[in-house]
């Protein structure tokens, strides 16, 4: 049986001070579990997650470009809109055995 669920995570209108730091921990937040995951493999098998390897530079690339474009269109006082939804779909694996 395949289903799915969107959920909303972010909907809202941040000061840019607020909105710096929410983008800034959420992206903080996936970077240390992709490097705990990668700690974990290497202390279990004695290899590096290559998935978690893959996935840290490019959310801290992403993050840092985020960043920039906040730094350069912040102007004042204005607000920035922030949407974001999470699509969770539940798939079956066939074996390749």
């Amino acid at each position: 049986m395949n289903s799915s669920k969107t959920i909303t995570l972010i909907d809202g209108h941040f000061s840019s001070d607020d909105a710096f730091e929410l983008l800034r921990n959420l992206y903080s937040s996936k970077i240390q579990f992709h490097q705990l995951k990668n700690f974990s493999s290497m202390e279990r098998f004695g290899k590096e997650d290559k998935m978690a390897m893959e996935r840290i530079p490019k959310l801290k690339e992403s993050l840092e470009s985020i960043l920039t474009l906040m730094k350069e269109e912040t102007i004042g006082e204005s607000m920035i809109e922030i949407k974001s939804v999470v699509n969770i779909s539940f798939c079956k694996i066939s074996s390749t055995e």
